[in-house]
């Protein structure tokens, strides 16, 4: 008898302490116990359940539909079923209000009459997750879109500038033919071509192909860095298409000047915040400002090719000095690099030269070429001077108005 009293109250303490929702009814369907977390689940208070038929805890809407379950139920075998398998299901709470269930099913007989017991467990949470991660994979795949959409723009402004390098090139053979000299122009402009063009073309494919690698939300600083990869080699290949588009422009005659009136200070220090992030800086000797009228287009392309050279080939400080003259402006950009040999002097305005000591840097080798002939379209002229493993100096000159 003591062993029958202890289990007794071992199974009371199970039943009332369980963290699941416990209803037990007759065959009636009415509720003749629940634990406390049933009562709780369902906002009642303890023993306030029993009596009730099991419906005062369906939804209103469900209630007939209910109804005709547990009439097949009370005639049928009953069949025990588990926690779940795929059903949304609702119940009512005293209050009315509603919240998502899962519910297994179970029965017994006692003094031959079947009892039902239900485990019922709140899904709210879960629920909640499983709506999250619905809106996660939707965001997901729409980012995926995105980014399909984003390459595919990307991979057609790369064919659009390579149909556009296509049409320079051809004009550039046109060009050649009538000089006379287009066996070696052309076989120096396919190495540069096959050289120049490979590592941004190389670095785009790679990026492409592991950026459909990353499909997860968490991948996105991996795409963006890829994708940043793809613009910075597209934005080389276009300056590449640009200096064939100014060759074709100064070769036809078709550039003009437009000058306007502007103060050499100010117009070189916005030049050189354009090479802030260089380490190696440069330094502005100007002792005087002053006006000046030419084109300042053109001027600045020529400053900034010439700045870009000094820093590619130097890896200390480059300085820009400032000399004015009654009509005319000396600019002169030294830096202590790699210098240029005596003999590559002699070439280095021609189209698509490179020194023999720069082979290995980036470069098309038309920017010499460009300087030299935006400087005569301007009245001005430039020169260099430069000794191997010593340094170079680009001569800048042109009229003040």
């Amino acid at each position: 008898m003591p062993n029958q009293i202890q289990a007794g109250f071992e199974f009371e303490a199970i039943f009332q302490e369980a963290a699941i929702g416990i209803i037990v009814t007759n065959s009636r369907f009415e509720i003749i116990l629940s634990n406390h977390f049933a009562d709780k689940l369902f906002g009642y208070e303890t023993s306030e359940l029993l009596g009730e038929n099991i419906s005062i805890l369906i939804p209103n809407h469900l209630k007939d539909r209910h109804q005709g379950h547990l009439g097949n139920l009370g005639h049928e075998k009953p069949i025990s079923r588990p926690m779940g398998i795929g059903l949304d299901l609702k119940a009512k709470r005293k209050d009315g209000s509603l919240f998502p269930i899962e519910i297994s099913l179970s029965h017994f007989k006692a003094s031959d009459s079947m009892h039902y017991i239900a485990f019922v467990s709140d899904v709210t949470l879960k629920r909640k997750v499983e709506m999250e991660l619905i809106l996660k994979n939707q965001q997901i795949n729409q980012l995926n879109e995105t980014l399909e959409q984003e390459v595919a723009a990307r991979t057609q402004a790369l064919q659009n500038t390579l149909d556009k390098l296509e049409v320079n090139a051809k004009e550039l053979e046109i060009s050649l033919e009538k000089e006379k000299v287009l066996g070696d122009l052309k076989t120096r402009f396919v190495s540069m071509a096959s050289h120049e063009f490979r590592t941004p073309l190389t670095s785009i494919l790679g990026s492409a192909t592991l950026i459909e690698k990353y499909a997860k939300a968490e991948d996105q600083p991996k795409r963006e860095q890829h994708i940043n990869r793809i613009k910075s080699s597209v934005s080389h290949l276009t300056e590449i298409l640009e200096e064939f588009l100014s060759v074709g422009k100064l070769e036809d005659g078709k550039l003009e000047i437009h000058p306007t009136e502007f103060t050499i200070r100010d117009f070189l220090q916005d030049i050189l915040t354009d090479f802030s992030t260089y380490q190696q800086g440069i330094h502005l000797e100007l002792a005087s400002d002053f006006s000046c009228i030419q084109d300042a287009s053109i001027l600045r392309k020529v400053i900034f090719n010439g700045l870009s050279n000094a820093l590619k080939f130097s890896q200390k400080e480059v300085v820009l000095q400032v000399v004015q003259r009654d009509t005319t402006v000396e600019l002169i950009i030294i830096d202590q690099g790699i210098g240029i040999s005596e003999e590559d002097q002699k070439h280095l305005f021609e189209r698509f030269f490179r020194g023999g000591n720069a082979t290995v840097i980036q470069g098309t080798g038309l920017g010499l070429h460009l300087v030299d002939r935006y400087m005569r379209l301007l009245g001005g002229s430039v020169q260099i001077k430069s000794e191997l493993n010593k340094g170079t100096e680009l001569h800048i000159q042109f009229p003040m108005r």
